[in-house]
C-alpha cells in the first residue's frame, strides 16, 4: 500500500524537474555539421563581424565568413538579427560539487573535486541557459591550501568523465583571510565537556607560515624525487623510490609549473604576502580569486604575472570586503592584469553577461573588453585560451546564440553549443514546459496524490495466505 503513493510522488517530482529544465530529447542534439548564417558575430579577439556565417564541423569552428555553402546534411540556422558569442567561462564556482570543503586540516592538497562531482545537478542546465559552457570548480576556502580543482565543460546529460575539459592543466585552491581563520569559531560547545582543539592557523601570520612550511617540505620532497630519478637515469639498480606523499605531490607540481594556483584573497596586504612568498619559492600565482582590493596593488600583481578574478559589484558583505570598488576590474585591466568576472554562485552564474555589462558603466571598458572578462580572459586563466574563449577557426565550437546583444538586460541565450552540439535550446525548452505542465496536472489527479480527506475509499487487499 505504501508503494503506490511513493511512486506517484516520485513521478510528480520527476515531471516537475523536467518542466523546470531538463530536456527530454537526447543531449548533444545536432552532432553533425551546423551552419549559422547571417549572425552578428562577437569574436571578442577580432572585433564584431556583421552578417557573418560560422560553420561548425567535428566540434570545431571550421569556417567564418560570408555566404558559406552548407555541407551536405548540415543543420542550417538562420541567425539574422541575432548575436553569436563565445561560450561564457566562469573561473570560480562550486557548482556540481557534493562536497566543497575538507576543512579538517590546514593543508588538504591531496583531495580532489573530481571525486565529488554531481553530473545531474540541475544548475548545469540553468547555467547553460545563461550561455555558460565551461566552469572552474574549486575547493572551498576553509583551508590555507585546499583541494585540487576540476575544469569542466557543461554537457548536460553526460557523465562526469565526458564533462572534464580535455587538456586543461590541473589547478589547486589556496585561501587567505577570514574564511580560513573563522573556521575555528564554528566549535560545538557541550556543557561539562572540554572544548575541541582549535585548528591552526587562527591568524593571517599563521596562514603565511602554513604556506611556507608546506612548500619547504615540498621542496625537500622534490629534491628526494630528483635524486631518485637521477640514480635511475644512471642505471643504479639499488635506487629506492621515496615513499609517495599525496599531500606534497600537488605542491611539487606547482614548483615545476605543472599545476595552477587559484588563491582566494580579499585584502591587498595578504595578496602581497602570497605573491612575495611565491616569488621566494619560484612559482607563480595563476589567479587571485575575488581580490576586491586588487586595485590597490595593480602594478605589483602585473609584475608578478598573476591574473585576478573578481566580482562586478559585490562588496561590504564582510569586513575584508569593505574597501571594494566597482572600478576594480577596469583599474586592473588598465595595468595589464588579465582580469575576469566570476559568479561563485549557482544563481549568479546565469547572469554573468549582465555583470560584464556593468564594467562598461564602471570604468568605461569597451564592449569587447567587457565580453573578454567572461570569455577569453577566463580561458587564459584556466590554461585553455588556445581552445575556447573566442570565435576563431580551429577552436572548440563552444558558442552562444543570443536574441539580443549579450550586454543588454533584454538578451537571452536561444541556443548554446558545447563542442558543436546543442545542449540548450530555448524554443525546445518552452515547448516542453507546456507538455510537462499537462503531464504534472494529470499526475496530480491520481488518488495517491490527493489530500487524505479527498481520497477515494479503497478496500485493502489481503495477502493470499490470509484469505
Amino acid at each position: 500500500m505504501t508503494k503506490i503513493p511513493l511512486l506517484a510522488a516520485v513521478a510528480v517530482f520527476a515531471a516537475s524537474a523536467v518542466r523546470l529544465g531538463a530536456q527530454a530529447t537526447p543531449v548533444g542534439a545536432g552532432a553533425g555539421a551546423t551552419l549559422i548564417k547571417n549572425a552578428t558575430v562577437l569574436t571578442v579577439t577580432k572585433g564584431t563581424l556583421k552578417n557573418t556565417d560560422v560553420l561548425i564541423q567535428n566540434g570545431k569552428i571550421a569556417q567564418i565568413g560570408a555566404n558559406i555553402a552548407a555541407p551536405a546534411g548540415a543543420t542550417v540556422i538562420d541567425a539574422t538579427g541575432k548575436f553569436l558569442m563565445p561560450g561564457i567561462i566562469d573561473p570560480h564556482t562550486h557548482m556540481m560539487s557534493d562536497a566543497t570543503n575538507e576543512g579538517s586540516l590546514s593543508v588538504t592538497s591531496m583531495v580532489r573535486m573530481t571525486d565529488a562531482l554531481n553530473p545531474t545537478n540541475i544548475d548545469i542546465y540553468r547555467a547553460l541557459a545563461g550561455g555558460v559552457t565551461s566552469i572552474n570548480i574549486l575547493h572551498g576556502s576553509a583551508n590555507t591550501i585546499g583541494g585540487q580543482n576540476a575544469t569542466v565543460k557543461l554537457k548536460w546529460g553526460e557523465s562526469t568523465d565526458k564533462m572534464m575539459f580535455p587538456g586543461a592543466p590541473p589547478g589547486i585552491k589556496f585561501a587567505l583571510g577570514e574564511n580560513v581563520t573563522r573556521k575555528n569559531q564554528n566549535q560545538i560547545v557541550i556543557p561539562g565537556q572540554p572544548a575541541a582543539a582549535r585548528r591552526y592557523p587562527i591568524s593571517r601570520m599563521g596562514q603565511e607560515e602554513v604556506v611556507r612550511d608546506a612548500f619547504t617540505r615540498a621542496r625537500d620532497y622534490k629534491a628526494t624525487l630528483d635524486e631518485y630519478k637521477a640514480k635511475v637515469a644512471k642505471g643504479e639498480k639499488s635506487a629506492v623510490a621515496p615513499r609517495r606523499d599525496l599531500e606534497l605531490e600537488p605542491l611539487v607540481e606547482i614548483l615545476e609549473g605543472k599545476r595552477l594556483v587559484h588563491a582566494h584573497s580579499y585584502r591587498s596586504d595578504e595578496m602581497l604576502m602570497l605573491l612575495g612568498l611565491a616569488d621566494e619559492f619560484g612559482f607563480k600565482i595563476q589567479t587571485l580569486q575575488h581580490g576586491l582590493e586588487g586595485y590597490k596593488i595593480a602594478s605589483e600583481i602585473a609584475k608578478h604575472g598573476a591574473g585576478l578574478s573578481s566580482f562586478a559589484d559585490s562588496w561590504s558583505y564582510k569586513i575584508e570586503a569593505y574597501d571594494a570598488i566597482p572600478y576594480n576590474v577596469a583599474v586592473l585591466m588598465r595595468h595589464g592584469v588579465n582580469t575576469t568576472i566570476n559568479s561563485d554562485s549557482d544563481e549568479r552564474i546565469r547572469r554573468l553577461n549582465i555583470d560584464a555589462a556593468k564594467l562598461v558603466r564602471y570604468g568605461g571598458l569597451t564592449e569587447d573588453e567587457a565580453l573578454a572578462t567572461i570569455t577569453i580572459n577566463g580561458a587564459k586563466q584556466l590554461g585553455v585560451g588556445d581552445k575556447v574563449g573566442s570565435i576563431e577557426v580551429g577552436k572548440d565550437a563552444d558558442l552562444g546564440l543570443w536574441n539580443n546583444h549579450p550586454l543588454s538586460v533584454y538578451a537571452m541565450a536561444e541556443k548554446v553549443f558545447v563542442d558543436g552540439k546543442v545542449y540548450f535550446d530555448r524554443q525546445q525548452d518552452m515547448a516542453m514546459r507546456e507538455q510537462k505542465a499537462k503531464e504534472r496536472a494529470e499526475l496530480e489527479k491520481a488518488d495517491a496524490n490527493q489530500a487524505p480527506g479527498n481520497r477515494r475509499a479503497v478496500q485493502p487487499v489481503l495477502p493470499q495466505e490470509e484469505r
